[in-house]
């Protein structure tokens, strides 16, 4: 494809440019808007240039992979409430023989999950998991949040809903789930075990550490861990990790949480006070005489929440179980608990299995979010209200800036120069090949990357072969996400594991660029490597 005109050539790359510098830093000083709005500020540009036009901007959308985005993150939503997450924390700490072995189920833990709920959701409800459990062992938090970044992003690289740009690719490149699955698992599970290999290698002296007592500063009652609260993953508009004011940027959406959970809690304590008022009217006599009896000495007044307290202080269990029409109202409500839980994992399950058998992803992604709001059998505005809407508009506005780019004619013209050398032929090709989509997806993102190149990569494989064209697709998908390990700023994930170590209350850890450069290195690499021999 030649270049475009050169009015175009330039405003085109301005628009880019501007988009990628938002997207890569989305606190920069001179404009601190955050990565949404730079994308669409992107977008806005390239039809203001004349780069595209209204139609053609609202054509670049892609509504499949929208619709698949939306309906896995609801689907993570009922997962979260069914306390899915909270099962996998407690699996961190079950029965667990040391650091090493923390290290390991931390990697494994991570993996699975963001295969089946994106990288990032893992992250955001494991961080601060892991960070309590190395606070109570008393060992140094960096190699276990390295092993949950780096695990979730090999983990990810095996489905199609692991992570954005396995979604893209799966859907333009027409691969079933199940062609996927089975063309990326085995590298994906050997680069797994060469992560947690190389993890334990290089920081074994600080997994070795032996204290005789642990921290009594740091000590984190093991109730407090298991109680831990999880939430879904919300892209954080600002990622500098210096930046105080990019920290007020996800009050609007915490707020909107906040305020579902308070009126959540308000409905809960209502029910608890009736269940209270039911207790007091069923106690016997003694518990009647020991109230009055404890008015008389002084510890009651005319305040009624003191009397109240007698009742209060014991667990709702407890004083429902006192009678039989309690009894049975509580035998209700945890059955009533459990049957729906088993009804949102099924359905999981299901959603997964359609994949699997060649059923459009999208819409059974939104099938069985729907099926799962039906179920609920109440108002589904605090779940909905917890998909990252944002996430949604950034894609919608990548979507047209990156269609804008390729309009100048710059990605073809780059890829013209690179296709000679970067056949998937032969192995030097598919190094060279690998190289260059290591290079972008650190400097561009790794899905702008997977839009620039996609199309073209797979069209140079086909010529080839039919079974090249699906090898070369593969190949991107796991070259890019792998290369998130690079560096810290590589990867979604990385970067909410840093911000939730940092913002953890009490229990704050910063993972610096340099602590993250020293393992992610020589870990994306290796991994890389050998995980291309495994590609089929």
């Amino acid at each position: 494809m030649a270049l475009a005109p050169p009015p175009t050539v330039v405003l085109g790359s301005v628009a880019f440019a501007v988009f990628w510098v938002l997207a890569v830093f989305p606190c920069v000083p001179f404009l601190p808007i955050g990565r949404t709005a730079g994308s669409l500020l992107g977008a806005m540009l390239m039809v203001i240039f004349h780069v595209l036009t209204p139609d053609q901007a609202f054509a670049a959308i892609d509504i499949p992979i929208l619709g698949l985005l939306f309906g896995t993150m609801v689907v993570t939503v009922f997962l979260e409430r069914a306390d899915l997450f909270k099962y996998l924390g407690k699996l961190l700490s079950w029965k667990s023989r040391g650091p090493k072995d923390l290290l390991c189920r931390i990697c494994v833990i991570s993996a699975i999950s963001s295969a089946f709920f994106t990288n990032d959701t893992s992250c955001v409800v494991l961080t601060e998991f892991v960070l309590k459990i190395a606070r109570q062992h008393n060992l140094p938090p960096y190699p276990f949040l390295l092993a949950l970044a780096s695990s979730a992003n090999i983990g990810s690289s095996a489905t199609p809903i692991g992570n954005p740009q396995n979604l893209v690719i799966a859907i333009q490149g027409k691969i079933s789930f199940g062609s996927f699955l089975t063309g990326i698992l085995p590298a994906m599970l050997v680069g797994l075990v060469v992560n947690v290999v190389m993890l334990i290698v290089i920081y074994w002296r600080a997994l070795t550490i032996h204290t005789d007592e642990e921290d009594p500063i740091s000590q984190v009652a093991e109730e407090e861990i298991m109680s831990h609260q999880f939430s879904p993953a919300i892209m954080a508009h600002c990622a500098s990790f210096n930046s105080e004011e990019c920290s007020d940027s996800s009050e609007p959406t915490n707020n909107l949480q906040n305020s579902s959970q308070v009126h959540a809690m308000t409905n809960q304590t209502v029910s608890s006070l009736s269940k209270v008022q039911m207790v007091v009217s069923s106690t016997n006599s003694k518990d009647s005489t020991t109230t009055t009896n404890a008015s008389k000495e002084g510890t009651s007044d005319t305040n009624p929440s003191k009397d109240v307290s007698i009742v209060v202080d014991r667990p709702i269990e407890a004083r429902i179980m006192h009678s039989s029409q309690g009894k049975e109202d509580y035998l209700s409500i945890k059955w009533k608990r459990i049957l729906w839980k088993s009804c949102v994992y099924a359905i999981t399950l299901m959603m997964l299995t359609a994949m699997l058998l060649g059923v459009n992803m999208a819409w059974a992604a939104i099938a069985a979010a729907i099926i799962l709001v039906v179920l609920d059998f109440k108002d589904a505005g605090p779940s909905i209200d917890k998909v990252s809407y944002s996430l949604l508009i950034f894609f919608c506005g990548m979507f047209i800036t990156v269609d804008g780019f390729k309009k100048t004619g710059i990605p073809s013209a780059l890829w013209d120069l690179m296709e000679p050398y970067s056949r998937i032929d032969h192995a030097t090709g598919i190094a060279i090949l690998a190289v260059v989509i290591l290079v972008l997806s650190n400097l561009a993102s790794n899905v702008p990357t997977v839009l620039l190149l996609g199309a073209r990569v797979a069209a140079s494989a086909a010529a080839i072969s039919k079974e090249d064209e699906k090898k070369a697709w593969l190949i991107l998908a796991w070259v890019s996400t792998i290369a998130g390990n690079f560096s810290l700023l590589g990867s979604a994930a990385n970067l909410v594991v840093c911000e939730q170590a940092r913002r953890a209350p009490n229990i704050g850890y910063t993972l610096t660029f340099w602590t993250h450069l020293k393992f992610g290195l020589p870990s994306t690499l290796i991994v890389t490597a050998i995980g291309l021999t495994l590609i089929r």
